[in-house]
Order: structure tokens, then C-alpha cells, then sequence
């Protein structure tokens, strides 16, 4: 059976991983010289806590090629064909270390490596799939061209609260950031082939919130949902009621920001992602 390795920013909840057998590659979060493999020696929970109290704005790393490579040459015992899904070669240098790992384990294994040009949601609900498709005995080939079908259907979007973060990652310009406070700006962003797009700037954030949920329901049918927060949970309460309105609970998953992409977007993230229906 061919087996698939996702990274830790896909946001898998542990039933997932468990229940179709997926591989977690973490990235890591680092706050100076302390070096956190995300989700699994910082959780969330832990990371968040963290970001808001710890005077050194942290910084992220991709996995190294090593990383994937013992990941390579440990499921080669179980199977000679491996689908490797990303974040953004436009966000993370993952899918790169995931490519080069394959130089290092030579022709033990065949391993494709797809860049989802995603993160969060819209990574994990493509993971889903892959995971799904190969349980059913679906081959490489198979799964590699389900992937590229279905990531041109894939949308992410994101609320947040404040452009600090983003500041202190060097994202964004101080003036940027002053003139947001200033007018208390929510931003909404989203991904354009791997890179991040601004949408939208709510005044505040119950319109940011309006706003998000008029992006799911103006797509239409959907395949899967996904529906995230960081450390509100009660707003994604009130998220996932509206929006169950018109989408299906059968097709909907919740799950938490990873620590790696909320060293951009700060603690008060909320995420919707989904993959439309041809």
C-alpha cells in the first residue's frame, strides 16, 4: 500500500493520522537558540502560551533532507511506493528537503513529492484524500494525479487579528502595521499559487468573521471543509454553526493553527479551508 507522509502544517488531528496511517514530517519553531519540532515537542496549546509572553519573537525552520529521509527509509520496510505532500515551496523550503532526501535514499523506495502550494486546511484535507485513495489501493501514479486535480480546486482563507506578528517576522513594514492598529484593521488572506494574497481588510473583527463565512458559502458545493482556530474556540463554535447552515458535518473537519504558521499570524487566527466540487 502506498504510503503518505504530510508535514506537521498540515494540521492533521490525531484520528485522522491514526485511522488512515499518515506519516508527519514536523517543521520547527525556534525561540532563539530553543529548537521546537512543531506539534510534537511544543503543542499548540503550549506554543501560543509561549508567543504571548516570551520577550524573543520566534522564528521557523523546514525539516532537514535527513528528517525525511529516515522517515524515507523507515516506511520502505512497509512499502516501495511514498507520496510526499507539503506547504508552499512558496512559504517553507520543505518540499525541497523532501526532494533531496530522495538523492539519499537512492532507489529504495519510490517516492513523489507534491508540493500543495498550501498549508493549514488546504493541506490537510488533499492529505485526506491521498490517505483515503491508498487505503482503497490506489497506486503512486494514481494518487499523484488525484493531487494535481484536486489542489486546483483547494482554497484557504484566514482571519487575524493584528499585524504584529508579521511585522516582527519582517513581513510586512512598520507603517504597514501602525496605520492597521490605528484603524484596527482585521486582515483576510489567502494563497495564490503558494504565496500569500491579501483579500480583504475588515474594520473589526465580527466583519472579518462575517466576511469568512460569506467566502464558504459563496463556493458552493464543497468536497471537505475544514475549520481552525488557534485559541478561540468558542468563535470556531460560532464559525462551524454558521456555516453548517449550508455545508454538510459529514464533511467537515476542525482542527488547531499549527505553531509554524502562527508565528505569523499571532494567537487570535482563524482559518476556513476547502476544495470546491468540479
Amino acid at each position: 500500500m502506498v504510503k503518505i507522509i504530510c508535514d506537521s502544517t498540515g494540521d492533521l488531528t490525531p484520528d485522522v493520522i491514526q485511522k488512515y496511517g499518515i506519516s508527519l514530517v514536523p517543521l520547527n519553531v525556534l525561540f532563539g537558540t530553543d529548537v521546537f519540532q512543531d506539534g510534537v515537542t511544543i503543542t499548540p496549546e503550549a506554543f501560543y502560551a509561549k508567543l504571548v509572553t516570551d520577550s524573543r519573537h520566534p522564528t521557523t525552520s523546514a525539516p532537514s533532507p535527513g528528517q525525511f529521509a529516515e522517515m524515507y527509509q523507515k516506511l520502505a520496510k512497509e512499502t516501495d511506493e511514498i507520496v510526499v505532500l507539503t506547504i508552499s515551496g512558496g512559504l517553507s523550503a520543505t518540499a525541497e528537503s523532501a526532494r533531496q532526501a530522495c538523492e539519499l535514499v537512492g532507489n529504495s523506495c519510490k517516492v513523489a513529492v507534491v508540493d500543495s502550494k498550501m498549508t493549514c486546511g488546504g493541506l490537510f484535507l488533499p492529505a485526506l484524500k491521498a490517505a483515503q485513495m491508498a487505503q482503497k489501493g490506489a497506486k503512486l501514479n494514481e494518487i499523484v494525479d488525484m493531487l494535481e486535480d484536486t489542489l486546483e480546486r483547494v482554497h484557504a482563507y484566514m482571519i487575524f487579528d493584528t499585524l504584529d506578528y508579521l511585522l516582527k517576522g519582517g513581513r510586512i513594514g512598520r507603517a504597514s502595521a501602525m496605520l492597521g492598529s490605528i484603524l484596527k484593521i482585521n486582515p483576510i488572506i489567502t494563497l495564490k499559487e503558494g504565496l500569500v494574497e491579501s483579500v480583504a481588510r475588515a474594520r473589526s473583527r465580527e466583519k472579518a468573521k462575517d466576511m469568512l463565512v460569506q467566502l464558504v458559502q459563496d463556493a458552493g458545493e464543497l468536497e471537505g471543509l475544514t475549520l481552525e482556530d488557534a485559541t478561540t474556540p468558542a468563535e470556531l463554535d460560532e464559525l462551524s454553526e454558521r456555516v453548517g447552515k449550508f455545508v454538510s458535518k459529514d464533511i467537515t473537519y476542525r482542527s488547531k493553527v499549527s505553531p509554524v504558521i502562527g508565528v505569523h499570524t499571532g494567537p487570535n487566527v482563524l482559518a476556513a479551508c476547502f476544495i470546491s466540487k468540479k
